[in-house]
């Protein structure tokens, strides 16, 4: 699934860097409807979401998130805790995103994590402009968090892992180099994830949107459904074909289901009350 949907080998990612950890593909459409942050799973990169950007800048302003110790951050130190990774996001976030338009986060697996800390970093802040929507993909509520003890296994297991999730080319897994490159990243983002603790009632004032693959052996959708609790808003779940990384198999359809819940916020499409 990393790389799906990318240029062909031996073409540079046209690339905007708006900010250290922020990455803009396609440019920025001059009436944007909306500002759509992506920030990806464990082990991945800003690049997953090319297709994303390719699909939808012509009608938001795309946005995906670079942790640092992988791609163009390699030589950076990786990040261990969620909580460091909110905080630099959001600052870079309310420095960076216009307050005129909408601004929704979408976030998968890991990724999920570490959005719905930054939409709490925003809000306590009182940013000009917190997000209006958060779509939480491919991971159980913050308060069913749980240290499953991947980020302790040893590098080929790790690795395996990855494998099972189906994010990860298994070829990669056969070339020394690249395993070496990928390791630290992986088991940093493992760390982060599963050492992550929420507060005690931990919620955001946004409608949230829970998405799932109906056959995630990590998540069910009761985990997901659990979203519910960390909202003062509207909640919503979606269900689709697929496993772990069911957006990259059903892309058309997720980016329907995302759109519509977008264009929900200026009254073009379906309320997230479900």
């Amino acid at each position: 699934m990393i790389g799906a949907g990318l240029p062909a080998a031996g073409r540079a990612l046209p690339l905007d860097h708006p900010g250290p950890w922020l990455r803009r593909y396609h440019g920025r459409p001059p009436r944007a409807a909306a500002t759509l942050v992506c920030l990806p799973h464990a082990g991945g990169s800003a690049s997953f979401y090319y297709p994303w950007s390719e699909a939808l800048s012509a009608r938001y302003d795309v946005l995906a998130v670079q942790y640092p110790g992988r791609q163009d951050r390699h030589r950076e130190p990786c990040l261990t805790d969620v909580g460091a990774l909110a905080r630099a996001i959001a600052a870079e976030l309310a420095a960076t995103v216009p307050a005129d338009r909408p601004l929704v986060i979408f976030g998968h697996s890991m990724g999920a994590v570490v959005g719905f800390e930054t939409i709490r970093c925003l809000e306590r802040a009182g940013a000009a402009r917190t997000p209006d929507l958060f779509l939480a993909s491919g991971r159980r509520a913050p308060a069913l968090s749980r240290d499953d003890g991947i980020h302790r296994l040893p590098d080929a297991e790790l690795l395996a892992e990855l494998g099972r999730l189906g994010g990860t080319d298994v070829r990669m897994l056969d070339d020394p180099e690249l395993v070496q490159l990928v390791v630290p990243a992986v088991r940093a983002d493992f760390t982060a994830v599963e050492t992550y603790t929420p507060e005690d009632g931990a919620v955001v004032r946004c409608p949230v949107v829970a998405l799932l693959g109906d056959s995630d052996p990590r998540v069910t959708a009761e985990q997901a459904a659990a979203w519910r609790d960390h909202t003062t808003a509207e909640f919503a779940l979606r269900i689709f074909p697929g496993g772990h990384f069911y957006l990259g198999d059903h892309q058309a359809a997720v980016l329907t289901t995302v759109t519509a819940h977008i264009d929900a916020l200026q009254g073009q499409g379906p309320s997230t009350t479900a």
